[in-house]
């Protein structure tokens, strides 16, 4: 099929997904499911249109993965609007640092003891395939700023922190298998110094330090020239400078580029705070500023204050980056479709099974206890884990990284069949949980 072929078949696919977008919100197949069929559907085993391996494209993989984490992660936290100390924060760190750290032990138990991996590898598996994405998470993430739901702001918020753990332990694993096991005590606390207190901390400050300065300059430059032009490369803008500074001194980039998102949005909460419009003056529950104006009449506005014009810079932010996430994730899952039919193992299958019905939830519920929520909460976050562009990031950047051999070539096959797996399972129920969660919420409160 020639170029005007793909054009039209890619114009096709993008009208189907919009004119759908309603009916798929409803229904229990997600979008990324279409996505993914779409993909099967162009690769060897029914068109044979396309014929992409990830693994022998792993710098390429990598280097896009990474885009689409970076904008989803930074989305996710410009959109987390509640006080950093909220119960819904305290939750995610405990499902972001002990329930990560625990799901990744189980996971690198079972492939060692039943899939018969060596350690390093069982490691790097459990590493690769225990982070929730943040791109699919959007399924169940936060939906705007208002959202104070505690177990989406969790789910939220792990997505965008739980690179701090899953990250240094892939990082732990190639170590260890570069090494071939023997890793000696200087390395380990080299790991330990960098890889995971100073990636950490300096990506968490790097990043927040970008959102929270640029923001309110951006804010202060727009009321100063009374400015409503769009800006809508200021998102990436804070994305690609938070991601590269944070990269550039060994620390984390995608928590940089997820607390750059929060940043930018402390920045508007502390100009909403200081100068809150006229009828919300008196009041202590203020909108977020961009539901305060209308980015499409902002010609026709004949003056700004300062919380007009920073829910203008959130507003072009928040569009923009929704933009680049969701093209890129498009895409990705498309591809993850077509590379299905190189890597397809069926033995991901029963650990994906695993994964989602024992460790997570177990992992999970120990680490939640004593956090004050429901037994139906915790079973809930424990399900609501799905895996994606994150573990495909993760698999490519180990390839980029020496993963190699014959058993490495198993664990990026079972590895993308699990991924498939959640995108299908954990998309088709998240729906119908979240209605039923919702209606057993609403019968409560009559």
């Amino acid at each position: 099929m020639g170029f005007l072929g793909w054009t039209a078949a890619t114009g096709g696919l993008l009208l189907l997904m919009s004119l759908a977008s309603g009916w798929i919100s409803r229904g229990p197949v997600t979008g990324f499911a279409l996505y993914l069929l779409a993909g099967l559907l162009c690769g060897p085993w029914v068109l044979g249109l396309l014929s992409v391996d990830i693994a022998a494209h792993a710098e390429l993989t990598k280097n896009l993965t990474e885009i689409a984490m970076a904008a989803s992660l930074f989305i996710t936290g410009l959109k987390l609007r509640l006080p950093l100390n909220s119960h819904g924060w305290q939750i995610g760190l405990r499902l972001a640092f002990p329930a990560m750290l625990l799901t990744v032990g189980g996971v690198t138990l079972a492939a060692h003891w039943l899939a018969g991996f060596s350690w390093p590898l069982a490691l790097a598996f459990g590493a690769i395939v225990a982070p929730t994405d943040p791109v699919l998470a959007s399924l169940i993430s936060v939906n705007d700023a208002r959202d104070s739901d505690h177990l989406r702001v969790s789910l939220s918020s792990e997505a965008g922190m739980n690179d701090g753990t899953a990250l240094p332990l892939l990082m732990l694993a190639m170590l260890l298998f570069e090494q071939q096991g023997a890793l000696s005590w200087t390395a380990f606390g080299r790991w330990g110094l960098v890889d995971v207190l100073w990636a950490i901390g300096a990506g968490c400050l790097i990043g927040f330090g970008f959102g929270r300065l640029i923001g309110q300059y951006a804010t202060h430059l727009r009321h100063s020239h009374q400015d409503v032009a769009p800006n809508d490369f200021l998102a990436l803008a804070l994305i690609a400078l938070s991601y590269a500074a944070a990269q550039a001194v060994d620390a984390s980039g995608f928590l940089a580029a997820f607390a750059a998102g929060v940043g930018l949005r402390r920045a508007e909460i502390r100009v909403s705070r200081f100068y809150p419009p006229e009828e919300y003056r008196d009041s202590d529950c203020r909108p977020p500023a961009e539901e305060l104006v209308n980015p499409n009449a902002r010609h026709s506005l004949s003056e700004t204050n300062p919380t007009g014009s920073v829910g203008l810079v959130v507003s072009d932010a928040l569009s923009f980056g929704d933009t680049i996430e969701r093209l890129f994730a498009a895409a990705i899952i498309i591809v993850l479709g077509v590379t299905l039919a190189h890597h397809w193992d069926a033995n991901g299958l029963w650990m994906a099974l695993l994964l989602f019905v024992a460790i997570r939830p177990l992992s999970v519920w120990l680490a939640t206890a004593g956090a004050g929520m429901s037994a139906m909460q915790r079973l809930t976050i424990g399900w609501l884990g799905i895996r994606g562009i994150g573990s495909i990031n993760y698999l490519a950047w180990a390839y980029t990284h020496g993963l190699a051999g014959a058993e490495a070539s198993r664990l990026s096959d079972m590895a993308l069949t699990l991924v498939v797996a959640s995108v299908l399972l954990h998309g088709m129920s998240v729906t119908p949980l979240l209605n039923w969660r919702q209606s057993r919420l609403a019968q409560k409160k009559r």
